[in-house]
């Protein structure tokens, strides 16, 4: 035993911590979990949001969409709507019954019940989305097209990263032709990868059908799949500016019918497809999806719809998108405020940086927009982790390091609690008065240092002197590191061997999933 008991009360409050830290914590305690609160910024004033409320209903009753197929004209004209020289309008009223009677607080389940997530109120979930086409090849600086393997990899590295919630669909197969056997071999890869939540696209009707007698099988039969459906299907149903699109719309009737969760998605460019003042474009893409939503309960009432204004801004100097700017930032915050006004289970994106590589850009601009995003009052913050280039490219790299920043970003989102116990009376007594005058050791840091504070899992807080020990190790190789270790090592197998083979003799699988290793 050390002579010196300063030196030992030291080594023993190291230790402690060190047990504390290696204890597994219940959900309950952990220092951020899926779904906390947010809400608290409010780029729209109060009476911003009844000026944009009442645009909405003007543009949906007044100016109307066009290229409706001929099933939603007979449900909305029936309902009471309005159709005339090729538009379909929607008086308020219809909307208005809409907005009382539809789907809330409803859960999006996984194939593990641990990774549901209520979908109500503030509750806040990060997740990933978009259509890369390419992969980033960090260490050469090179763009590669993006596999079918890679989004098998993609899920399965979601799958073991905490704060990444859920799983939508993050790229596109370019080594598969066929657009039937692109949709079936997505989804399939997809829940295969992970057991969290899945959301996905198709864009032809009978894609879906045949993707649904998969899920089904997965799910040990259709009424099981009906009470737990472990896939959203993410539906582009508009063409901005306030068109419907046919195949979407065709596709989107299956998976309703289908009792499929969906993501009613608009996403029109300011300044290009949408108007380039950010107001105006929150009104147009605000109308679009409450037009979906109106359809959607006509096909069934009550089915579980997530308001998806996904609205993009432009560099309005070149035309293009511009995913990582302070406009998008605020326009996609704005429009988590307004799914709060009308209390919808809602859906943004965020995390869509112009940097081609996880650098200090990238760094910056996935920061503030998806802080602003979460604290927005969104449920679902989509694109948050892994892409690049405006969406072009997504990086293994990134969606570790990605994962980091949104547990940093969720404890933002909790806030601070304030109570007897936490403002910590006892806690500043024993320290001053009676005590070593710090609180290193005290028995109310032992228990929250977990409960209170996240730590990064990549990211480094070593001192220059134990960085340079540690051979100068930077973010990238270490994020690398740890996307090697999981997929070395993760091989999920939340789908049985007998459902596997079973898909695989009645449908077209195009990839093998790598063997289980010892150990793994």
């Amino acid at each position: 035993m050390s002579a010196n008991p300063n030196v030992a009360r030291r080594r023993g409050a190291r230790a402690a911590k060190r047990a504390l830290r290696a204890a597994p914590l219940s959900d309950a305690d952990r220092a951020v979990r899926p779904g906390m609160s947010g809400g608290g910024f409010q780029p729209l004033k109060p009476e911003d949001l009844l000026k944009v409320n009442e645009a909405v209903m003007h543009t949906l009753e007044h100016i109307g969409l066009s290229q409706a197929i001929p099933s939603c004209v007979d449900a909305v004209v029936n309902a009471g709507g309005t159709y005339k020289d090729g538009r379909l309008y929607f008086p308020r009223s219809m909307v208005e019954d809409t907005l009382a009677n539809c789907a809330r607080n409803f859960v999006l389940h996984g194939q593990d019940p641990k990774h549901d997530m209520e979908v109500s109120g503030n509750k806040v979930y990060f997740g990933t989305a978009g259509a890369a086409v390419h992969i980033v090849d960090i260490e050469n600086k090179h763009y590669r097209e993006s596999t079918l393997k890679d989004l098998y990899d993609m899920a399965r590295l979601v799958d073991e990263l905490d704060h990444i919630h859920y799983f939508q669909r993050c790229l596109v197969a370019r080594d598969v032709d066929e657009p039937a056997d692109m949709d079936f071999n997505t989804c399939y890869a997809a829940v295969s990868g992970t057991s969290k939540h899945v959301g996905t696209s198709w864009v032809m009707p009978e894609h879906v059908e045949a993707s649904l007698k998969m899920l089904h099988v997965i799910a040990g039969g259709e009424k099981q799949w009906r009470e737990r459906p472990f896939v959203s299907q993410s539906n582009c149903f508009v063409v901005p500016p306030l068109r419907f699109a046919e195949d979407a719309c065709a596709c989107m009737e299956v998976a309703v019918r289908g009792g499929m969760p969906v993501l009613l998605l608009a996403a029109g460019q300011a300044g290009a497809t949408s108007p380039a003042a950010l107001a105006g474009s929150v009104v147009q893409e605000v109308a679009e999806v409450l037009a979906g939503l109106v359809w959607v309960n006509l096909m069934v009432p009550g089915h579980p719809a997530m308001y998806g204004t996904w609205p993009f801004v432009s560099d309005l100097r070149t035309g293009s998108m511009s995913g990582g700017s302070g406009e998008q930032a605020v326009l996609m915050a704005a429009c988590g405020q307004m799914g709060r006004y009308y209390d919808l289970p809602t859906g943004i994106a965020a995390g869509m940086t112009d940097a081609k590589l996880p650098d200090a850009q990238s760094g910056f601009e996935k920061g503030y927009t998806v802080t602003l995003a979460a604290h927005s009052g969104a449920n679902l913050v989509y694109e948050s982790a892994g892409m690049h280039a405006s969406l072009l490219g997504c990086s293994y790299e990134s969606m570790v390091i990605d994962n980091d920043m949104l547990g940093a970003i969720n404890r933002t989102v909790r806030g601070i609690e304030v109570n007897d116990e936490t403002l910590s009376l006892d806690a500043i007594k024993d320290v001053c008065v009676d005590g070593p005058s710090h609180f290193l050791g005290h028995g109310q840091t032992l228990e929250l240092m977990q409960k209170e504070y996240i730590y990064p899992e990549v990211g480094d807080r070593t001192s220059p002197k134990e960085w340079v020990e540690q051979g100068k190790p930077d973010l990238i190789s270490t994020a690398r590191k740890r996307v090697d270790q999981i997929l070395a090592t993760h091989h999920p197998v939340h789908v049985s061997a007998e459902a596997d083979a079973a898909i695989r003799k009645e449908f077209n699988v195009l990839f093998e999933k790598a063997p289980l290793q010892p150990n793994s």
